[in-house]
């Protein structure tokens, strides 16, 4: 019973973002050798824009340990943080983009997180909301909202 409820407010929630015009953030961490090949895949479904930050971390993969020639013991392996702001609506298009691109199939592919975004504000343009994120030019927004 539990599990059935957990599965309706998850749609019901899913639903909302779809249907509102809401504004998620999606956050991955990815393996530095896979940024263009998600870069790719994200340019080719109409996504462009991102941010990317540098960082050093582990999860599961604990770092790298080598034996030979001598001991050495790296903890913290380079990772990248890319982030995207979309339209809820684009939410899932982008996660397999970058499910696609950042995928060996090895430990240490890295995770995506998605987040509810509660305003978003466009600095050039004062605009807000969906409008600040959507890719489309502001007057063929107008047009579809009509």
């Amino acid at each position: 019973m539990v599990g059935s409820f957990f599965y309706f407010v998850t749609f019901v929630v899913n639903d909302v973002f779809m249907r509102r015009g809401f504004v998620v953030k999606i956050e991955a961490i990815i393996r530095p050798e896979r940024l263009e090949a998600v870069r790719f895949r994200l340019d080719k479904a109409g996504y462009p824009g991102m941010m990317v930050t540098e960082m050093e971390g582990h999860g599961r993969q604990k770092g790298l340990h080598h034996d030979w020639p001598q001991s050495l013991r790296i903890n913290y392996l380079p990772k990248l943080k890319m982030e995207i702001v979309v339209e809820g609506r684009d939410k899932k298009k982008v996660v397999e983009a970058i499910l696609d691109g950042a995928y060996t199939g090895e430990e240490g592919d890295g995770k995506i997180f998605v987040y509810a975004i509660k305003e978003a504000i466009r600095i050039r343009t004062g605009e807000k909301g969906r409008k600040a994120v959507s890719k489309l030019h502001p007057d063929k927004l107008r047009k579809r909202a009509s």
